[in-house]
């Protein structure tokens, strides 16, 4: 399907524009994104990959899963750091 690719691509694209921030936080040992922008992310992510891995997208689910995972790590970096 032409439709998991596209989610795919764009979804690497958003993953990977978290990487830097993500890298920012353990070098400065502070998150500055909002706690509840975070967690909702995180959440409405996991919720959209299990959606696509049941409508048999498997890329675009295995790709906003870790997506996900990468919004799961700035929540725990926001815990850590305490900002």
């Amino acid at each position: 399907m032409w439709q998991d690719i596209l989610i795919t691509i764009a979804n690497a694209f958003l993953g990977y524009a978290l990487i830097p921030q993500i890298i920012k936080g353990f070098k400065e040992k502070k998150v500055n994104i909002s706690f509840q922008t975070i967690i909702l992310y995180a959440i409405a992510l996991y919720m959209i990959a299990i959606s696509f891995f049941t409508l048999e997208l498997f890329l675009s689910s295995i790709v906003t899963g870790i997506a996900a995972t990468l919004w799961l790590i700035l929540f725990i970096q926001s815990i850590i750091y305490k900002n």
